[in-house]
C-alpha cells in the first residue's frame, strides 16, 4: 500500500459522476450539472471547451463533488495506454495490487485507447481531450467503496454513489429483482440497486466497454474479474509457523496502513470483541496515537462496553462511550438512511453512524476490526459445516447447501408469499436467490468446505454489506476508513491456511487467538464470539412501539402498494413463521423501517397518507393483554 503521492493528498472524502460516450456534448452538460448544488464543492476535468473534436471518438467528463477546490483528488494515473479519470479510495491511500502490478484505488474509472496506445495519443496536443475507445470502470475484492452505471442510448453514465445518477434517470423506478435481493439478504446483490436499469460494478472486477468509432455506437460490457479468492494448493498445517506468519502479516498491514499518517490521533471504533481490539493492539504497538469508542446501549440488549473498557485500560489509550439510546437512535435513523446510499436493513447501521458522528469531532481517520469474520472464519460457519457434512453425507436431502447457506442471512426468503402484493409475488416467481450467492459457494475455487464459506463471506456479506456501509458512514462526516484485515497479502495467506487452525473444535478464530494472546488481556481473545448486542426487538417493541405505526403504517404501505398492508403487525405478533421469533421480530422490522424509510428520503417516492387501522397506536402493554385475551 503506498500513500498518495505529494500534492495529491485529499482533504477530506469527495464523490464523482461522469459520462462517457457519443451523444451532444451540450445536452449531456446540461445532465451533469443537475447534480451541482449550492452546498457541495464541484470540480469537472476534461477539457469541454477543447478545439481539438474528433467527432469518431466517444466524448467523456467528469465532477467530482465534497472536496476543497484547491486541492484536486489523486485521480491521475497513466501508462503507455491508460489513464485514470476518476477514482476513490475509502482510506486515502492507494492498494499496492501485485495482482495487477499498481496502485489502486478502491473504485476507479479508466480511458484506454485502441492498440495498447495512451488514450490522448502520442501526438495529442498538451492539454487535449484523451480519445478513450475503452471505458473501464473497476473495484478492488474488498468492496470498500460502490461503483454504478446505467446507459441512455449510446451513453454510460456512471456514480460512485446512487442518488447522483438517480439525479441523471428521467422517472428512476423501483428494481423489483433489487428489492426481493433486500428482503432475502438485507442488502440489494451485486450488480443488482434498488434501481431499474442502474447497476453495481462487483468488488474484484472490471468492466469493459468498447467504442465503435465507424457506427458510434457502444458494445455490451465485457466483465473481467481481477481476483478470485481461492484455496490454495499446499495448506499450511503447522500451527507454531503459521502463528509466526501471521504476527509478521498483522504488523506489516499496520505499516501499511499508518505510512502518511503524522502526529494526529487516530479513532478506533472498539467493540471489545477480538478483531478490533487487535487493530487497536497494533496502533499502539507502532507508537499512534489512539482514540477508542464504543457503543452504550444502556441496559437493553448485551453490554459490549465492559470489555472495550478492558481493552482500553490494558492498552491505556482513552475510551469514548457513544451513546446509542432509543431516544439518539430515533434522531440518527433518517440522516443514516441518507448517508448509507443504498438500504442496508442490519441494526448495527444508526449506531455505527452515531461512532462516526462522534469521531469526526476529534479525528480524520477511523480504523476497525471488520473483515475478521470472513478471513479466520467466525463463528457463523459452524452451522453451514455442519450443513455441508449433511449434505455429503445425503445428497438427496430437502434442501441444497446453498440454500442451507440462504438461511443464515435469517431474513425474509421462504416467506415470499406472505409478505408481497399478489402483483410483486408474481413478478419475483422467475427469481432465484441461489443464483445470487452461487458463485461465491463455487467448489471450483474452494473445495474445503471452511475456505469455500470463508470465500462466500468475503465476496456476499464482506464486499456487498459491511464494507461499504462503513466507507458510506465514514464518508458522510468527512473520515477516512481504514479496514487493516482488508489486506491483500493477509487475505490470500489465509487461502494457505489449513482449516483446522482457523476452527479448532469449538474455537473459532483460532490461529489469530494464538498469534495475538500474548497481546492482549485473555478475558477478550478466548471470550466467545456473541456479536454486536443491538437490541432491536427489545426497541421495537418498546421504545419504537408507536413510531413503527408511522414507519410501517398500513396506508403508507398501500400506497407503495409492494408490501403486504398489515406486514408489521403480523410481525409483531409472531404471526409469519415458527423462525421469526425473539431476536428475529426486530430484525425484520427493522429491515423494513430501513426499506420504507430509503424510498422516501432517498430515492424519492411520496409516503402516501397514513391509516389508523394497526395495534400500534394501543400502548404496547394494551396490546399485548389483547392478544392473550383473544387467544
Amino acid at each position: 500500500m503506498g500513500s498518495i503521492p505529494q500534492g495529491k493528498e485529499t482533504t477530506q472524502p469527495h464523490q464523482f459522476i461522469g459520462y462517457w460516450g457519443y451523444a451532444q456534448r451540450r445536452e449531456l452538460e446540461a445532465r451533469l450539472s443537475l447534480v451541482k448544488t449550492p452546498h457541495t464543492k464541484y470540480h469537472k476535468f476534461s477539457h469541454v471547451d477543447s478545439r481539438v473534436e474528433d467527432n469518431s471518438y466517444p466524448i467523456w467528463n467528469v465532477a467530482c463533488i465534497g472536496f476543497q477546490q484547491e486541492s484536486i483528488p489523486p485521480i491521475h494515473f497513466q501508462t503507455d495506454h491508460t489513464e485514470r479519470i476518476a477514482a476513490i479510495s475509502a482510506s486515502g491511500i492507494l492498494t499496492d495490487s501485485h495482482v495487477i502490478g499498481s496502485f489502486l484505488p478502491d473504485a476507479w474509472v479508466n480511458l484506454q485507447g485502441s492498440d495498447g496506445q495512451s488514450p490522448a495519443g502520442g501526438d495529442a496536443p498538451k492539454g487535449s481531450r484523451p480519445k478513450g475507445e475503452r471505458l473501464i470502470l473497476g473495484r478492488e475484492p474488498f468492496g470498500r467503496v460502490p461503483l454504478y452505471w446505467t446507459q441512455q442510448g449510446e451513453v454510460i453514465w456512471f456514480a460512485s454513489q446512487l442518488q447522483l445518477l438517480l439525479k441523471i434517470v428521467e422517472k428512476p423506478e423501483v428494481s423489483i429483482p433489487g428489492l426481493y435481493g433486500y428482503s432475502c439478504f438485507s442488502y440489494v446483490p451485486n450488480p443488482l440497486t434498488p434501481t431499474t436499469n442502474v447497476f453495481a460494478v462487483p468488488a474484484g472486477t472490471e468492466l469493459v466497454w468498447q467504442s465503435q468509432p465507424n457506427s458510434k455506437t457502444l458494445s455490451a460490457p465485457i466483465y473481467k474479474r481481477l481476483w478470485e479468492w481461492s484455496e490454495a494448493s499446499e495448506q499450511l498445517k503447522d500451527e507454531t509457523t503459521a502463528v509466526k506468519q501471521l504476527q509478521i502479516l498483522l504488523q506489516q498491514v499496520i505499516e501499511r496502513q499508518i505510512s502518511d499518517l503524522k502526529d494526529e490521533p487516530v479513532g478506533v471504533f472498539l467493540s471489545g470483541g477480538l478483531d478490533s481490539s487487535v487493530v487497536a493492539a497494533l496502533l499502539v504497538q507502532a507508537g499512534v496515537k489512539v482514540i477508542g469508542y464504543t457503543l452504550d446501549f444502556g441496559d437493553a440488549g448485551i453490554p459490549e462496553s465492559p470489555y472495550a473498557e478492558i481493552v482500553a485500560q490494558h492498552l491505556k489509550i482513552p475510551l469514548v462511550k457513544v451513546d446509542a439510546s432509543p431516544r439518539q437512535i430515533q434522531k440518527a435513523i433518517i440522516p443514516t438512511v441518507q448517508a448509507l446510499d443504498l438500504p442496508f436493513g442490519d441494526g448495527v447501521s444508526v449506531p455505527l453512524f452515531l461512532l462516526a458522528q462522534r469521531a469526526s469531532q476529534e479525528t480524520k481517520v477511523i480504523f476497525n476490526g471488520e473483515g475478521g469474520d470472513q478471513l479466520f472464519a467466525g463463528w457463523v460457519n459452524k452451522p453451514l459445516i455442519a450443513a455441508g457434512v449433511y449434505q455429503t453425507e445425503n445428497p438427496s436431502g430437502q434442501e441444497t447447501f446453498i440454500q442451507q447457506y440462504l438461511r443464515t442471512f435469517h431474513r425474509l426468503w421462504g416467506y415470499e408469499a406472505q409478505i408481497y402484493q399478489p402483483h410483486i409475488y408474481e413478478q419475483i416467481q422467475n427469481l432465484h436467490p441461489e443464483e445470487w450467492i452461487a458463485e461465491a459457494l463455487d467448489p471450483a475455487y474452494c473445495k474445503a468446505i471452511l475456505h469455500r464459506l470463508r470465500r462466500a463471506a468475503l465476496m456476499l456479506k464482506g464486499a456487498q454489506n459491511i464494507h461499504p456501509r462503513a466507507t458510506a458512514l465514514g464518508f458522510a462526516h468527512g473520515l477516512f476508513v481504514r479496514s487493516p484485515l482488508c489486506d491483500l497479502p493477509l487475505a490470500e495467506w489465509t487461502f494457505q491456511v489449513s482449516g483446522e487452525l482457523c476452527l479448532q473444535g469449538a474455537c473459532e478464530k483460532y490461529i489469530l487467538k494464538r498469534a495475538v494472546e500474548n497481546w492482549l488481556p485473555p478475558e477478550i481473545v478466548w471470550r466467545q464470539k456473541r456479536g454486536m448486542g443491538v437490541p432491536l426487538t427489545s426497541w421495537c417493541l418498546n421504545e419504537f412501539w408507536r413510531q413503527i405505526g408511522k414507519w410501517l403504517n398500513p396506508g403508507r404501505l398501500r400506497v407503495e402498494n409492494r408490501f403486504s398492508p398489515h406486514l408489521a403487525a403480523q410481525i409483531a405478533a409472531s404471526q409469519l413463521g415458527a423462525t421469526l421469533q425473539d431476536r428475529r421480530i426486530g430484525e425484520i422490522l427493522w429491515l423494513l423501517i430501513m426499506w420504507e424509510l430509503w424510498r422516501v428520503h432517498v430515492f424519492g417516492e411520496k409516503p402516501g397518507k397514513q391509516s389508523f387501522d394497526h395495534p400500534f397506536w394501543l400502548p404496547q402493554q394494551l396490546w399485548r393483554f389483547q392478544k392473550k385475551w383473544q387467544a
